[in-house]
């Protein structure tokens, strides 16, 4: 995916999707890592986590460049608050039902 373009809210919920790739950005939150540190984590090739790591760029979530004869790979946490404004809608309609039900209990009590 071109740098100038943004990914969709379908792209970042794909790349959320798969264990592996969250993982990947848990470790990530500790700081950045090359792709061999990150591999070391898993128990699968480094190719697969390369490829884990090639749909996390695409869906922004993740930034890379070398450095000397490594890859370091960096966290971007940009794209999910375009989830969390998503989420967002989902936390009022929940607390507005728990409000309805709240209110439901106490007026028959």
């Amino acid at each position: 995916m071109p740098a100038t373009l943004q990914p969709s809210t379908d792209d970042i919920f794909k790349a959320l999707a798969d264990p592996t790739r969250r993982e990947i950005l848990a470790l990530l939150r500790g700081g950045r890592r090359s792709v061999g540190d990150l591999a070391t984590n898993f128990h699968v090739s480094r190719p697969a986590i390369s490829k884990h790591l090639r749909v996390l760029r695409e869906a922004n979530l993740v930034t890379d460049r070398p450095e000397g004869t490594s890859r370091m790979c960096e966290l971007n946490p940009e794209p999910l608050r375009r989830i969390d404004d998503w989420l967002e809608e989902y936390k009022a309609f929940w607390d507005r039902s728990l409000m309805r039900l709240k209110a439901h209990v106490e007026s028959q009590a």
